[in-house]
């Protein structure tokens, strides 16, 4: 007799549990491809120990989306009338739209590259990798699971990719109801989606870094359906405020995380080699193709194994810096933003890149920066009176902490030494101050 229910072990999570039908949903292919697409591109360059895949990571996500959709629909949990508006009248499908929930956190990341976000520029334009998702959420490829699971495609999507990705300008036009933006939030939430709750604590398990460590259980008893501190007629995921502590040390271990991991010069000079390659390797169009079929013919095997060939044939697309990759001789970080140099311009990363590419040759420099698109997180916090108010109003720490950005400037090795010296002498007259500068 089929076993019911089914287990597998997580190193995160203990046990995570499947229906018979989400099995199936595992066991399909657009799935079973990201046991082939490492979470963090080629970190474990860096840290060794950060092998893992995407595979795990969206069982990780639906675990935490199936215990987070349990806690705020709960009866107990329900203390805002608008908590108890929306889940009550949707108490007669709460068992269709948990089921959603899970197998659309379990298919939220069927649509990324080989290597994931390393190689996201490489999509035509106006596509994402949330487009490819969607495309085979609803597709052909899996309409016998969602069949099988008595579930609707057009909701599973919905709540995988999340309203930000849908709208007149991105690829269709989809209207999300109260109800499944709070589903969404569950999964793809800036504040509190699971998908970020479990890279960050997987990442940091698997990079051997406590970073991204926080108390997730906590935090997940205190999440809450509350109304927005300044719309009350609009639903959004929040906490009690017993639960703060634990909201900022999330916030907090995403901050460390972005700096000492996701943005770590080594890590980001690999991720640059890798991106040269691949727009060498696909060729003529230097894209990735975005059809079903060719997607899921396509992950970071078959990268891997074009990067090893390539590194040692120079007639091969992609040879110089598939070679960097193999041989280790990515380009070396030469220049940091920091703030004295920006106290004299704004722009001194710019200057330097500009000033070395001059010196050395632009093909031995290269510039990476990331700027934020918001700097502060903010959600809904229930005070023990009742009230719902802002959490940037509550917390001094949420206010406090900066937004993560940086500004590399990186150089070939083989021009490491000179650039060193030249920057030694020279940096006082590259980096200008604005004044000069503007004359």
């Amino acid at each position: 007799m089929a076993k019911p229910q089914h287990e597998i072990r997580d190193p995160i999570h203990g046990f995570i549990r499947l229906t018979t039908e989400e099995r199936k949903v595992l066991d399909s292919r657009p799935l079973q491809r990201l046991r082939y697409v490492h979470q963090l591109a080629m970190a474990y360059l860096v840290y060794p120990g950060a092998t893992h895949r995407r595979f795990e990571h969206s069982l990780g996500v639906m675990e935490l989306a199936g215990r987070v959709f349990d806690v705020v629909t709960n009866a107990d949990n329900l203390q805002s009338a608008i908590a108890r508006d929306i889940v009550g009248s949707h108490k007669s499908r709460l068992d269709y739209w948990r089921q959603v929930v899970r197998l659309a956190a379990l298919c939220h990341d069927i649509g990324h590259l080989p290597f994931s976000h390393a190689a996201e520029d490489l999509l035509p334009p106006g596509w994402k990798h949330e487009r490819i998702t969607d495309g085979l959420i609803t597709g052909s490829e899996m309409k016998s699971f969602w069949d099988d699971a008595k579930v609707q495609a057009e909701d599973v999507t919905k709540l995988a990719i999340g309203p930000k990705e849908f709208g007149p300008k991105k690829h269709r036009t989809v209207e999300f109801t109260p109800w499944e933006r709070i589903l969404s939030e569950i999964i793809v939430g800036d504040a509190f989606g699971v998908d970020r709750m479990d890279y960050l604590l997987r990442d940091s398990y698997h990079a051997g870094v406590a970073y991204g460590r926080f108390d997730h259980l906590r935090l997940i008893d205190t999440l809450r359906i509350l109304p927005h501190p300044e719309n009350e007629d609009e639903p959004l995921l929040g906490i009690e405020e017993g639960g703060i502590h634990a909201a900022e040390a999330l916030l907090m271990a995403r901050f460390f995380m972005y700096k000492q991991v996701y943005f770590h010069d080594v890590r980001r000079a690999y991720d640059y080699h890798l991106t040269e390659f691949l727009k060498q390797w696909l060729k003529p169009e230097g894209r990735f193709p975005t059809g079903p079929t060719e997607h899921l013919a396509r992950s970071d095997n078959e990268v891997l194994a074009a990067i090893t060939l390539a590194a040692s044939d120079r007639k091969l697309n992609g040879h110089i810096h598939a070679a960097r990759i193999v041989n280790r001789k990515h380009f070396r970080l030469i220049y940091e933003r920091n703030p004295i140099d920006r106290a004299v311009n704004v722009a001194s990363a710019k200057q330097i890149e500009s000033n070395l590419a001059g010196e050395f040759g632009a093909e031995n420099v290269h510039y990476f920066t990331y700027l934020p698109k918001s700097n502060s997180i903010d959600f809904p916090v229930l005070l023990a009176d009742g009230r719902a108010v802002s959490s940037v109003n509550l917390s001094e720490l949420l206010n406090r902490t900066p937004p993560v950005s940086v500004e590399f400037v990186f150089i070939a090795p083989e021009q490491e030494a000179k650039a060193k010296k030249h920057l030694a002498k020279h940096k006082d007259e590259i980096i200008k101050p604005c004044d000069e500068k503007s004359e």
